[in-house]
């Protein structure tokens, strides 16, 4: 089963845990009732959305409020470190969450206690506490943007913050970016590198690169990066080796966004809605 860990901002949210569902286009999560939006909301319906084509259970998550000050995040990692020991997951997605070093080590010790060691992705906030607690061999998956690859790729910046000027130019130096992420040993075993273009990655080595179908409106609509996130964590969690299931992602958001026929204007639950007639399509044309 997949679990999702990430925050929503709203300060008066408090800890919420349980299975999620969707129900007339809102989230549902032990019967509170969240709005997809962009951020962790999005990425798990995303998910919600594979696991229903591919007859799978709806995620378990672990959300809470925070709008950046940090309060929500520190308990929600201290009531999943306690959680987790009576639950047994095969699939573990950390997304946005205030990045906290220490925190991060604790959850990894955690996680090293279980009898099953789950598949670890981590994406925005989590993923900059893989690195600075130098934890990102631990993860077998990030999903980073470029921007958010040149703070990988800085061996020297401590936050995202510090990222070099020089690193944080423009998609044309992805590919080297790629490269100074794992020698600094920076980067998890497999990356989606998220823009115009996604690149695929293993250990280092761009094993594809996808492009089609080409949007230029997606790049303006808010949570398409997280709805890639949710598509291959529910991929990876229904038994796809994570080569394909990467692969598989970045084609399906880009083919649900054509489906949705977006502008610039469109708002990520409509992308969503179109997932499952993706991955369909995939399927019927011998994709999958």
């Amino acid at each position: 089963m997949l679990a999702v860990i990430g925050t929503v901002p709203d300060e008066s949210f408090s800890i919420l845990s349980g299975q999620a569902g969707i129900e007339n286009d809102v989230l549902v999560i032990d019967q509170k009732r969240i709005s997809i939006q962009r951020g962790t909301p999005a990425l798990i319906a995303s998910a919600c959305k594979i696991l229903e084509v591919l007859n799978k259970e709806n995620p378990y998550v672990y959300l809470v409020g925070d709008t950046g000050k940090g309060y929500g995040s520190r308990k929600l990692y201290e009531y999943f470190i306690e959680d987790i020991k009576k639950r047994s997951f095969d699939t573990l997605t950390f997304h946005y969450i205030i990045p906290d070093a220490d925190w991060c080590n604790k959850i990894l010790l955690a996680l090293e206690n279980l009898k099953h060691k789950p598949f670890l992705i981590a994406d925005a906030g989590f993923m900059y506490a893989a690195k600075m607690s130098s934890n990102a061999q631990s993860f077998d998956l990030f999903t980073p943007d470029a921007g958010e690859l040149a703070f990988l790729a800085d061996e020297e910046a401590p936050h995202p913050f510090y990222t070099r000027g020089f690193l944080l130019q423009n998609e044309n130096n992805v590919e080297e970016l790629i490269q100074r992420a794992y020698i600094y040993k920076n980067a998890a075993n497999y990356l989606i590198v998220k823009g115009k273009k996604d690149y695929i990655v293993k250990d280092g080595e761009i094993i594809d690169v996808v492009s089609e179908p080409i949007l230029e409106e997606l790049e303006a609509i808010g949570g398409t990066g997280d709805s890639i996130t949710g598509i291959v964590s529910a991929l990876i969690d229904a038994g796809f080796e994570p080569e394909k299931a990467c692969i598989l992602a970045s084609k399906i958001n880009r083919i649900a966004g054509k489906l949705s026929g977006s502008d610039p204007s469109t708002q990520i639950y409509e992308i969503i809605k179109c997932i499952p007639e993706a991955f369909l399509s995939l399927k019927s044309s011998g994709n999958i």
